[in-house]
């Protein structure tokens, strides 16, 4: 025995196996120490698919809802009603022998339709009528006296904050604690909503109608909470009590908490803070009764006999709604109702403090035993070993939840295994994959590095070249003005861009640039500058000026520039219908006027840095007119500099000669001689920068 547990720690310290229990161990603290599970949403939608899938069969119709539905107000009138015809109601419910009858509802303020009240409202004038009219029985004595006839439970809701009409004394039945006092642990509400103490005085018990639900589905029903120091029972168990004729209730008090609450023989298991897990069931139609089928006699005369009654309001806009786990919604009286049945059947939810030392250990134990298991055998017999312990988790779980209603988080403690199950064997497949491939993985790793880099650098151009304009298309009904455009880059990707756009029915925005570097940083930088300045531009108010726009790019680029590259561009707007020409040079080469009758003119040099080198600097604007015919020329220094294989440089000097030869020919046709004429001087040389070119003819007004 000793040689086989030594055998298993060894086993355990190889490689990877360290960090797969650390892993189970660290899920194991967190099951042990949290107040809470370690991923809460998860465990409540495991729980909540269990009551999904296994709804409390309803054994015995215990409990019975008499509605005050839309049926009953639509005859005797909106709510509240007077108490006299609530004292009716409850008089017919008497004669069918009910063991007990819960108010879901609240009269904290006398009825301002007794006849006392009506007295008060008249004239003194009315003597006489007024002296009658106190004459007359009250009504929230006929009620008081119905309630002594008959076991009646009221309901009172908690409140956090007070409100007019709530008080923190309530008459209360006796409850007696075994172990300690229970209110440290309990639920408390300074206050309480509930009826006048004439009405009080006159029931056989008082409930508490708490239930606050958990990130909006209620799962759980305090069994026993405070209302301003006093312990007071929830409706359903209060209702059982009066129902059997126990003097008092028994809560038992552990040092972790409430541990359960008694009723004569029945003991109900309780969370620490007095709550109770409600096992829901299916929505059952026939436990609701109209009240107004009650009043006229049209209910089955042993409806409720020898069962619960709660009196609700379900009319609409008087109901509160709630959503229980199962996800259906409800009135509140459902759920009480349903709890109440619950009790009877001695069927509830359990999840004592044990479970979570059950939960750690069960993870522990599966934990443990794949990772011993897993370097061992294959990898198919690795993942049947794995399925077949979540099988068993989970349906473990769900048999737990079924014949004991037992809660067990299979999810949580499958969550831990898989996560030390996956640590383990990825250090597995990372040291066998080492191993394996360690003769060639320079090779492999290279072509890899080589493939994926000509592939993003394939589909960089791609992207690159589709956002730039395509002169053809850009305009085409236009014919105030003409534009051509080039860019080819000398590598892959390149940093140059041009742009042209309408920022209006007259005036069409141009732009070339050159950002600094090369490569993909470049090309980005360039898709980057190239989008914001159009996002400037058309963002702006209604006529924004060029300075204006290229100094707001220029704020904005120099924002997020980690690489600090900078970009030389020359932007201008042309006005169609004047041929007037605003322009900003942030740090690039001179344009070039080429006039209708063939005179080449260089236009005013930079003056201004390039944009992101002086994030806060004011561009000054340039003004120019052209002439029906005169177009405009600007380019990158790819042009100027492309160089043949003896490094001699195309030059400026030879840029200008050829387009003061190119009078009379369209822009289009300029670049294609540009271009044919940078190509035949490179030669069969390896580009040495981007080639950008971009003309703009302004063919006149009309």
């Amino acid at each position: 025995m000793p040689r086989l547990l030594t055998r298993f720690i060894a086993g355990l310290r190889r490689r990877g196996r360290p960090t797969a229990i650390a892993l189970a161990l660290g899920f194991m603290v967190l099951l042990l120490w949290l107040p809470e599970a370690p991923l809460p949403g998860m465990q409540l939608a495991l729980f909540d698919g269990y009551q999904k899938a296994m709804p409390r069969e309803r054994k015995n119709a215990a409990v019975q809802i008499v509605a005050i539905d839309e049926a009953s107000l639509k005859r005797y009138g909106q709510w509240p009603w007077p108490r006299d015809r609530l004292a009716e109601l409850l008089d017919k419910m008497a004669a069918q022998q009910p063991l007990a009858i819960g108010l879901d509802i609240f009269m904290p303020e006398t009825d301002m339709t007794s006849p006392e009240a009506l007295a008060e409202r008249l004239p003194d004038s009315a003597a006489a009528v007024k002296s009658e009219l106190k004459a007359m029985p009250r009504h929230d004595v006929q009620l008081a006296q119905a309630m002594r006839r008959i076991p009646v439970v009221l309901g009172a809701a908690g409140l956090r904050t007070p409100i007019p009409g709530s008080t923190p004394v309530l008459r209360a039945w006796p409850v007696e604690t075994v172990g300690g006092d229970p209110l440290p642990f309990l639920r408390t509400y300074p206050e309480a909503l509930a009826s006048l103490p004439l009405l009080q005085g006159a029931a056989s018990g008082q409930g508490l109608l708490a239930a606050e639900p958990e990130h909006g589905v209620l799962r759980r029903v305090p069994l026993v909470a405070a209302i301003g120091g006093t312990v007071l029972p929830s409706l359903s168990i209060e209702l059982i009590r009066v129902a059997v004729g126990l003097p008092a209730l028994t809560v038992n008090v552990s040092p972790q908490g409430v541990s359960s609450v008694a009723l004569g023989d029945l003991q109900v298991p309780t969370q620490p803070g007095g709550e109770v897990l409600v096992h829901f069931g299916r929505h059952a139609n026939d436990r609701y009764a109209s009240a107004l089928d009650i009043m006229d006699g049209k209910a089955p005369d042993d409806l409720l006999t020898n069962r619960i009654a709660i009196v609700a309001l379900t009319g609409l806009g008087l109901v509160d709604m709630q959503t229980n786990a199962r996800g259906d919604l409800l009135p509140g009286a459902d759920v009480h109702a349903q709890l109440t049945e619950s009790l009877f059947d001695e069927r509830w939810l359990q999840r004592p403090p044990s479970m979570r030392r059950f939960e750690a250990g069960a993870l522990a134990a599966c934990g443990l035993f794949l990772i011993w298991l897993l370097p061992r055998v294959s990898l198919r017999t690795g993942v049947i070993a794995w399925l077949t312990l979540s099988a068993l988790l989970f349906g473990g779980g769900a048999a737990a939840f079924s014949k004991g209603g037992m809660l067990f988080d299979a999810a949580t403690v499958w969550l831990g295994m898989t996560a030390s199950s996956l640590s383990l064997l990825a250090s597995l497949f990372v040291h066998e994959a080492s191993e394996r491939r360690r003769s060639d993985r320079a090779l492999q790793l290279a072509r890899e590095s080589a493939a994926k880099a000509a592939g993003e650098l394939s589909a960089a151009r791609r992207i690159q070249m589709a956002t730039l304009p395509v002169p053809a298309t850009a305009f085409p009904s236009e014919q105030r003005f003409t534009v051509a455009a080039l860019l080819e880059p000398a590598r892959e990707v390149g940093g140059d861009l041009y742009d042209f756009y309408m920022l209006d029915e007259r005036r069409m925005l141009f732009m070339i640039g050159d950002v600094s570097g090369k490569g993909l940083p470049a090309s980005l930088f360039m898709v980057v500058a190239k989008a914001l300045s159009k996002s400037v531009a058309l963002g702006m108010s209604a006529s924004p000026d060029m300075a204006a726009i290229l100094n707001r790019a220029n704020r904005e680029l120099a924002r997020e520039n980690p690489e600090m590259l900078f970009v030389t561009c020359i932007a201008g707007i042309l006005d169609a219908q004047t041929g007037d020409v605003t322009m900003c040079n942030a740090g690039h080469d001179a344009p070039r006027k080429v006039t209708a009758g063939g005179e080449l003119v260089r236009m005013q040099p930079a003056d201004g840095p390039p944009l992101c080198v002086l994030d806060d600097f004011e561009y000054p604007v340039q003004r120019y007119s052209l002439a029906p015919g005169d177009s405009l020329c600007l380019t990158t220094d790819g042009i100027s500099e492309a160089m043949n294989e003896q490094g001699d440089l195309y030059g400026v000097e030879r840029l200008d000669a050829l387009l003061a030869q190119t009078h009379g020919l369209g822009p289009e046709a300029l670049v294609a001689a540009v271009r044919e004429d940078v190509r035949h001087h490179v030669g069969t040389a390896e580009p040495s920068d981007d080639l950008t070119l971009l003309v703009v003819r302004w063919n006149g007004a009309a």
